[in-house]
């Protein structure tokens, strides 16, 4: 683990905060006092895999922002580099949680607790000028190599550069290239006017520019050129910039070897001065701009003048997917002459986006480039978005490429805050995403996910509400919902053709433990013969705390598993019973009521080499409890997400003679389990215990990673 270091004193940047944030925030910061001042050890720690995690001390969460019941942390950790919260939870007189793996690059966050209440992270001395709350940290790796600071002395220099506009004063931040000389170089630079859709220091801060800029000319990949960037609102302010640069830094003043280029509303500006001004600029970039209707265009003038115009566009979720549709629709007619650099499947319009849009656009600025087409694994403009109209259709729609578009009923359009909270962060983790009011109801889109499993449910203002337009129900969740992402990564997870698979029934057995009847749920392979002279193996399949025994089925689809993988070949036919472990002694409950109502309703095998045992979280602790007590009884052993306890009074013999396969299965470090599973190796590795680790399953104390052991276990099952 490596340590976030603090570049300011805690008290003082507390201090600085409140007096740079909007009224509302400033109040709900004011509070920072000597608990948070005195914070010394990191609110945040970032593995060199990619692991980040948080701990907030409570009583410096209060001192700040007051008493709250929930807090989270606000991030771009979303599908498509989105705005998130990720919940921490308070275990003791902390507030913690662990994300990732993250992919390699710059994440921005913030703490917010009760939906108002935000606060900067203490404890870390990065900054974003225009947004007093955030903080950064960057998750190193080959892929964000560009975004990584130069080696030292290798990188060009960044200074204020102050002009007057309007009458009144601005400034821009200039960077010039290693080597660059002020003073009657050779020959002048040429320059390139980098605009942002805020402050000129989020191209900094946000957009790792000095970062790119470094490490491209250390390449040489781009030419020695001046770039000046700044948050110029309107053409007058850019002609006065234009005018500063050029009496302050040696730079062409010939339009063809001047560049204009922007994110969101800079890039609108880009475009717009450059489409009605042809003759100003040589090259133009647009960054998820949004001028979808450029006006009337000489597409001679634009054409002769105008070496290069390159658009750019994250997917359906960047508000300019749209625009640069309409753009590119009207510049085709207008037989303007332009480049696209393809539809960025995993980025909406956001700084993750921008900063590889200015790493394409960067190396082809003045010189002559053969390559005009999109990037790697850009995709093509597929005609405008457009979700369902308001009300048509029941939620999630689920579009063909994996973009999920959520909408509430009228029910709260007197709500104040309305999330989706879903598994799709890395691995399987809960992220919420805030909806936005549209009309009487709340919407988002979502994407694009993985093919896989999802559930969910609101929040609306922070209490948890099932989606009533979802017909999808989770017994033991009441407020879940679940829909599915097609893909060939999900086809264990889909239904096979009807017809074709298993069968799952109700079975009702008399407790004698919790002195009830209580229910089980079945599944019988397909072709299933009750009076079969070789009796069935069985398999009994427990679920965690807090779930029951529809939740196998449920949740974690264990009809479609086992359907599609007695289809492909892989299974023996077998029979899967899920009980009810809820019981005060599951040892008695399996032992005495479930097993013997599955032999009396089902033809299943007695034998123990015939018999398996496995269970997830609370189930895999239970499955040990029988191993321990009862070594022998069930042949095949595994436990999802549990650790083995004690090894005292433990008869490891009597446990290898019995056991053909004992298989052991955890997440990663976002698993709670994680710690107490991996003290556990050492215990089974002492008594002499021959057992199977499948090494960590990348995800969290979750349905993903139990979905997935089961996809693994099941075909060993009653195989030699």
């Amino acid at each position: 683990m490596r340590r976030l270091t603090t570049a300011v004193a805690a008290g003082a940047l507390a201090i600085a905060m409140v007096s740079l944030a909007s009224p509302a925030a400033a109040a709900t910061t004011a509070a920072t006092t000597a608990a948070t001042t005195a914070a010394e050890t990191p609110w945040l720690d970032v593995s060199a895999d990619g692991y980040a995690s948080f701990t907030l001390p409570a009583a410096s969460v209060q001192a700040a922002i007051g008493q709250v019941s929930q807090v989270v942390i606000e991030g771009n950790f979303g599908p498509s580099s989105t705005w998130v919260e990720f919940g921490l939870t308070r275990r003791g007189d902390a507030w913690s949680g662990v994300l990732g793996p993250l992919k390699p690059g710059l994440y921005t966050y913030q703490v917010t607790g009760d939906d108002t209440k935000g606060l900067k992270d203490p404890t870390n001395g990065t900054q974003v000028a225009s947004q007093p709350l955030w903080s950064t940290f960057f998750v190193a790796g080959d892929s964000a190599s560009l975004l990584a600071d130069a080696p030292q002395g290798q990188g060009g220099t960044v200074e204020t550069l102050t002009y007057r506009t309007k009458a009144e004063e601005r400034s821009a931040l200039v960077w010039t290239p290693p080597g660059y000389a002020a003073q009657r170089p050779a020959k002048p630079y040429p320059v390139l006017f980098l605009q942002s859709g805020g402050a000129a220091g989020d191209w900094l801060d946000l957009g790792r520019a000095k970062q790119i800029l470094d490490n491209l000319s250390a390449r040489g990949d781009i030419e020695p050129m001046v770039v000046a960037i700044s948050g110029a609102t309107d053409d007058k302010e850019l002609k006065d910039l234009r005018k500063a640069v050029g009496d302050r830094y040696r730079v062409h003043r010939d339009p063809a070897r001047q560049a204009v280029a922007g994110a969101a509303e800079g890039g609108t500006r880009a475009l717009r001065a450059a489409l009605a001004r042809p003759n100003e600029y040589g090259y133009v970039g647009s960054f998820s701009g949004l001028a979808d209707d450029p006006g009337r265009l000489d597409a001679k003038d634009v054409n002769r003048h105008v070496k290069l115009l390159r658009l750019y566009t994250g997917n359906v979720t960047d508000p300019g997917y749209n625009a640069t549709v309409r753009l590119t629709e009207a510049l085709d007619r207008a037989r303007v002459g332009y480049d696209f650099d393809g539809v960025n499947p995993d980025a909406g319009g956001n700084w993750n986006a921008w900063q590889e849009n200015l790493i394409d656009f960067l190396p082809r600025l003045f010189r002559n480039v053969s390559d005009h087409g999109p990037s790697a694994g850009h995709g093509q403009l597929k005609g405008e978005f457009a979700p369902p109209a308001a009300g048509t259709t029941p939620t999630p729609f689920v579009t063909d490429d994996g973009f999920v578009t959520f909408e509430t009923t009228t029910e709260f359009q007197d709500a104040q805050n309305v999330k989706v909270w879903a598994n799709w962060a890395p691995g399987g983790s809960w992220l919420r995403v805030p909806l936005t009011r549209v009309g009487d109801r709340w919407r988002a889109t979502v994407g694009p996910l993985d093919p896989w499993f999802y559930y969910y449910r609101l929040i609306v203002d922070r209490a948890s509400v099932k989606d009533v337009s979802n017909p999808t129900k989770v017994t033991s969740e009441p407020t879940w919902s679940t829909f599915l992402v097609n893909g060939e990564a999900a086809r264990l997870l889909s239904d096979v053709p009807a017809g074709q698979g298993g069968t799952v029934e109700s079975m009702t057995y008399r407790s004698t433990v919790a002195n009830q009847d209580r229910t089980a749920l079945v599944w019988t392979p397909p072709g299933y013969d009750p009076d079969r002279a070789e009796p069935y193996p069985v398999f009994y399949l427990q679920h965690g705390s807090g779930q029951s025994y529809t939740d196998w089925v449920e949740m974690g689809r264990a009809k479609q598993i086992l359907d599609h993988q007695f289809l492909d070949g892989d299974l023996v036919p077998m029979v899967v019973v899920m009980g009810n472990g809820n019981v005060s002694n599951f040892n008695q409950e399996l032992l005495n009521n479930i097993v013997p109502a599955t032999r009396a309703r089902y033809n299943v095998s007695d034998d123990p080499s015939q018999q398996a045992l496995a269970g997830l979280s609370m189930g895999g602790g239970q499955t040990f409890g029988v191993l321990k007590a009862y070594p022998g009884r069930f042949a095949y052993v595994a436990a999802f997400s549990a650790g083995f306890g004690s090894g005292a009074g433990v008869d490891a013999e009597a446990i290898n003679n019995g056991t053909k396969l004992l298989r052991l299965y955890v997440g990663d470090q976002t698993d709670f389990v994680y710690p107490s599973f991996t003290a556990s190796l050492p215990t089974l590795n002492d008594l002499g215990i021959r057992y199977e680790f499948d090494g960590v399953t990348p995800g969290p104390h979750g349905w993903d990673v139990w979905q997935k052991n089961l996809i693994d276990l099941a075909p060993r099952l009653f195989k030699r």
